[in-house]
């Protein structure tokens, strides 16, 4: 096992058997541009290009475990960047799943889709575009996922989250876990002390 994956585990961010799982087969490696592959699996964000980066492990990992992604989730991931957080949604949605990753910056849609082909995924769609309105087209969504931080919750996301759904975004310097318990009650919990670059939409 990776030295990088051990660390997660020991401090705690690791804990899901899946999540696990998936930080072993999914390589950051194939997702980082190549003057940084030297830098693969140190706990820190890397530029990836337009301005835009690839998360840190450990904020990853945090998400991913507050998110708990399941075998067979429709699944909305929002700033798609690298592809590498992608990869990982669409190994464990496995093949009775879905994964649809939004990104805004074609370069960068393009970027996470040819990453992320190395792994043959048929569970993966990318889309080039807007997130702000999430994708309506797909609702409703056992997951939602934001790469990057907004000024608040979009209520289109809200909206468009399944009755027990999870969603996991950064607004601000904060993590946000909103759990949907029925059309118009959510349980939103803060977990704050985290930088993100800002949310384009």
């Amino acid at each position: 096992m990776h030295e990088m994956i051990k660390n997660l585990i020991n401090l705690g961010y690791l804990k899901t058997p899946s999540i696990i799982e998936t930080f072993k087969k999914i390589d950051r490696t194939d997702f980082v541009l190549p003057k940084y592959k030297n830098w693969t699996y140190e706990n820190g964000p890397l530029p990836i290009g337009c301005g835009q980066t690839i998360s840190q492990p450990l904020t990853v990992a945090f998400m991913l475990e507050l998110l708990q992604p399941r075998t067979g989730d429709k699944i909305l991931e929002i700033g798609s960047g690298s592809g590498w957080q992608s990869a990982m949604l669409a190994q464990i949605a496995g093949e009775k799943g879905k994964v649809f990753a939004i990104e805004l910056i074609p370069e960068l849609k393009e970027f996470g889709e040819k990453n992320s082909g190395k792994y043959n995924f048929k569970n993966l769609k990318f889309l080039a575009g807007n997130a702000e309105a999430g994708l309506p087209k797909e609702k409703p969504f056992d997951r939602i996922i934001a790469a990057a931080s907004g000024k608040k919750i979009p209520e289109a996301w809200k909206e468009q989250l399944k009755i027990g759904g999870r969603m996991v975004l950064p607004v601000g310097n904060s993590i946000f876990l909103i759990e949907k318990n029925s059309e118009d009650e959510f349980k939103e919990t803060e977990y704050p002390g985290f930088a993100f670059v800002p949310l384009i939409i």
